[in-house]
């Protein structure tokens, strides 16, 4: 016969592995779960979409509120009719975090990936004016941006804003010539957590 705390000592045994298993277990589930919701989506849907909203890409360093982040509005090739003379973008009201000029940059990019890093390979002197109520920027480039093949940025470092959602930050590019036409470009959709 087996003495009765040998049984004990191995019934105190099983239920330690076992509950550092499940444990594991669970714990595996949960970093799954909180990157699964943390990933970024790639589905937009828009309730009756006006035909002559275009998508623009932007990219974001942090997501949370309150944190420190760079925001890279991508004007690729593709996106742009002509040459910009003057580009406004119209912040949302609801965005509240303090834009400095001095914290705004324009420049020809090189959009990153998965080996790269998004950067700017060339930075274009450009003068920022921004209205009282952080409604608007306008960027007057030195030179009025090309209508080239590379891909340009305008670079904002800001702090997120303390409320969370989900922020559109439309453009309109001012053309070069004898009448100088202002048209819409496109939206950047932005999301903080």
């Amino acid at each position: 016969m087996i003495p009765f705390t040998k049984h004990l000592k191995s019934l105190g045994q099983a239920a330690f592995i076992s509950s550092l298993l499940i444990t594991s277990f669970l714990g595996v589930e949960k970093l799954t779960q909180r990157s699964a919701i943390a990933g970024p989506g790639g589905l937009e849907f828009q309730w009756d979409a006006d035909p002559s909203f275009v998508r623009l890409k932007a990219r974001q360093t942090e997501k949370r509120r309150l944190d420190r982040s760079t925001y890279y509005f991508f004007l690729r090739s593709g996106e742009r009719k002509s040459g910009i003379l003057k580009l406004s973008i119209k912040v949302p009201d609801y965005f509240e975090a303090k834009i400095r000029p001095d914290k705004l940059s324009l420049c020809q990019i090189k959009i990153g990936g998965f080996s790269e890093k998004t950067r700017c390979v060339k930075e274009l002197p450009a003068f920022f004016e921004i209205s009282e109520n952080q409604s608007s920027i306008e960027i007057f480039p030195d030179q009025p941006i090309p209508l080239d093949r590379n891909a340009y940025a305008v670079v904002m470092k800001v702090w997120n804003p303390r409320k969370a959602g989900m922020f559109q930050f439309h453009a309109y590019a001012q053309s070069p010539g004898a009448m100088p036409i202002s048209s819409y470009v496109g939206t950047w959709t932005l999301e903080v957590e």
